[in-house]
């Protein structure tokens, strides 16, 4: 770890570090400063649960008619309200890109849009106005279950068919803070024959593509009764496995299933909090990765966005699974929230703290009731510039396994302050957008 570093900024990049310079006029960050997060799979409408299905006890299944209430409720307009609110709490929590894995297409009864993308155009300006990158992964999402129709809430999810699905997503342009993949729901949702047709559009693109998988027993059980194989063997029979493609969840995972993805490469991407909050279960994350799949993390449920809470539960789950310590550094953690996590969403460039990325930097401070002596007093910056170094390196260590996301100070994203000293800089009332944009979906 180095202190004293100014980094330099041209066109939204890193163009230079020099360690050991004098802040001259540069925008000082006071702390621990690491790469930006990547959120790698995100629902942002479910921020609207938040408290109110932690009451009593249920499963999966019923905390989802609970957001399917919410799902049903939402318009354009106030979706974009929400998802601005829920990707300015994500910056304040270090977050600078989100992957939107985003099924909420259509009017009530699925009726189509005037503009047929409207409700993704809606999140993609918000991710703009809160400052922060964005990889749409419009989601097909075809049947309520292995060919079965859509009831009335799904059908607001439906496009009819693979091929009308490509046709409207094909109409959704990239922008420089904006790029737009392509996810399947799951196995469940979308039929067998369809599922070449996403992987054809998302390779004609190179776009990234995201799956639920096995994120339910009922879900393995139910393709095993459809289809005689896994989702991850179907998925891997149809083309769709890869090192563009990102498999999220993957709890309930058979030791093929584990060989196919690290053996093809696919990322996977654990929610450690949502897994937990919905009793899905542990997933198989060591395992996976020792077999070839990288790993990345995400909020998905939003019941906490927090990308150090979720690293770490990766570490901690595994012990408790094992009883065993020790199963990641905090380095290898750090590295799934950033670098592993934006080139998950299409964005290799970002990650790292090196010459040429997107200037994406976080800075975690060294004097809260968390952090206190953790290293000393530190300064990191860049035209920002970072300052004096005391006590032991341990950046990762401490940034994994003793800051959380109220330790976040500032973020700098594409070479753009975003938060000062805590506080967002084009959403100044975080938490009063929130409440405002929360009490319109509730009304």
């Amino acid at each position: 770890m180095e202190s004293g570093v100014l980094i330099e900024v041209s066109g939204g990049r890193i163009a230079s570090l020099q360690a050991d310079s004098a802040p001259g006029d540069a925008v000082v960050l006071d702390g621990l400063v690491i790469p930006g997060l990547a959120n790698a799979h995100s629902h942002a409408f479910h921020r609207a649960l938040r408290g109110a299905t932690q009451l009593g006890g249920g499963t999966f299944w019923t905390w989802r008619e609970t957001m399917y209430r919410v799902a049903a409720a939402l318009t354009p307009d106030e979706y974009l309200e929400l998802a601005r609110a829920v990707y300015a709490e994500m910056a304040l929590a270090g977050i600078t890109c989100v992957g939107e894995f985003h099924y909420l297409h259509h009017a009530p009864g699925g009726v189509t849009y005037d503009d047929p993308n409207a409700m993704g155009e809606a999140l993609i300006e918000a991710a703009a106005q809160a400052g922060i990158r964005i990889t749409l992964l419009d989601t097909c999402y075809l049947s309520s279950g292995f060919g079965a129709p859509p009831d009335e809430t799904q059908l607001r999810f439906s496009d009819g068919s693979g091929e009308a699905w490509a046709e409207r997503v094909s109409g959704l342009k990239e922008r420089d803070h904006a790029r737009v993949g392509a996810a399947v729901h799951s196995v469940r949702a979308v039929p067998a024959d369809q599922l070449g047709v996403i992987g054809a559009w998302a390779a004609q693109r190179n776009a990234p593509i995201h799956a639920h998988v096995s994120e339910q027993p009922a879900e393995n059980e139910g393709c095993l009764a459809a289809y005689g194989v896994t989702p991850t063997r179907l998925l891997a029979d149809r083309g769709l496995l890869g090192p563009r493609t990102t498999a999220v969840h993957a709890t309930h995972l058979t030791s093929e299933d584990i060989a196919l993805l690290g053996g093809s490469a696919t990322t996977v991407c654990m929610c450690p909090t949502t897994e937990r909050d919905l009793a899905d279960g542990i997933g198989p994350a060591r395992e996976v990765q020792d077999a070839g799949s990288p790993l990345s993390l995400g909020s998905d449920s939003q019941a906490v966005i927090d990308l150090f809470e979720e690293a770490r539960a990766m570490e901690l789950n595994e012990r408790l699974r094992t009883r065993r310590r020790g199963h990641w550094t905090a380095d290898a953690l750090l590295r799934a929230a950033t670098v592993d996590g934006h080139a998950s969403l299409g964005w290799p460039e970002a990650g790292t703290l090196e010459v040429g990325a997107l200037a994406d930097l976080v800075t975690i401070s060294l004097d809260s009731v968390r952090t206190a002596g953790s290293l000393g007093s530190v300064r990191t910056a860049g035209s920002f510039d970072s300052g004096r170094t005391a006590g032991p390196l341990h950046g990762a260590e401490t940034a994994v396994f003793a800051a959380t996301s109220a330790d976040v100070s500032d973020v700098v994203a594409g070479g753009r302050v975003i938060v000062r000293r805590g506080v967002h800089q084009l959403v100044p009332d975080v938490a009063g957008a929130l409440r405002q944009a929360l009490a319109r979906v509730a009304s």
